[in-house]
């Protein structure tokens, strides 16, 4: 298992295939880790290329100095892996917190990125509506987590998605150890985003993909992404959830793998 150093932290990363095309690095957001979130997608890429899936602070075996999380951190976490893992511009796809550090990485570093893709992003932290679900969560996560668990579900997966887990499938993500120790430091992070200032930074080439039925992160954020970041394409998947793909990737596959070999 790779590890590698950013700042203070010692930075452990999944590295996946040796394909001819460039590299691509995955980035999980809150709660998540390298497998947990792209375990079922990375087998779809790394025929043809150098798959890089850095574990952000409090997750995986990354380790730190405990200290309050920044988007700088972990936006350094993720270069640091990238560049550790793999040569020349790499494709930078990020799922929710992640796709915050993966923009903010395409800002501070152009010619590290060739294409970014943001999948489940947002901009900032600051409205109402934002403030008061990580607050929520950050309380049910002091207080009860399977009431933690069982707010994530409902807000995360559609209602859709949620039955066709069925009741066994419900029954066993309750069972399941989630969430890690680390995540209280990530919920503190996705409540203080602001990277609104970054975004004219971004040069690469963007795809924005948001959620229509997202109860989580609203959809609104990747349109504000969409909307700071020039050039960038907006593509809406209708009634999904914020984690529904993680059940089936199939179209968030192929949405980034046609986007990335255009």
């Amino acid at each position: 298992m790779p590890f590698t150093a950013a700042r203070d932290s010692r930075v452990h990363y999944e590295v996946d295939g040796q394909g001819p095309g460039p590299g691509l690095a995955l980035v999980h957001g809150v709660g998540g880790d390298a497998e947990k979130v792209f375990g079922n997608v990375v087998g779809h890429f790394a025929d043809t290329r150098t798959v890089v899936r850095p574990n952000l602070s409090g997750s995986g075996r990354t380790e730190d100095d405990g200290a309050e999380l920044t988007v700088d951190l972990i936006a350094d976490q993720v270069t640091a892996a990238v560049r550790d893992a793999s040569d020349g511009p790499v494709d930078l796809l990020g799922f929710s917190l992640g796709a915050v550090a993966a923009a903010a990485v395409a800002a501070a570093h152009p010619g590290l990125v060739r294409r970014l893709v943001l999948v489940g992003g947002w901009t900032h932290s600051g409205g109402p509506r934002d403030s008061y679900y990580f607050e929520t969560w950050r309380k049910l996560l002091a207080t009860d987590r399977e009431l933690l668990k069982r707010f994530s579900a409902l807000t995360g997966f559609s209602a859709a998605t949620l039955d066709r887990f069925g009741h066994d499938g419900l029954a066993q993500s309750l069972a399941d150890p989630w969430p890690p120790a680390g995540i209280v430091r990530q919920i503190d992070l996705a409540g203080q985003v602001d990277i609104r200032h970054l975004l004219p930074e971004v040069t690469a080439p963007t795809l924005i993909v948001g959620f229509g039925g997202d109860a989580m992160i609203p959809v609104e954020g990747s349109r504000q992404l969409h909307e700071g970041i020039a050039g960038s394409r907006l593509v809406e998947i209708p009634d999904a959830g914020h984690m529904d793909w993680f059940a089936d990737p199939t179209q968030l596959v192929k949405l980034a793998g046609d986007f990335l070999d255009d």
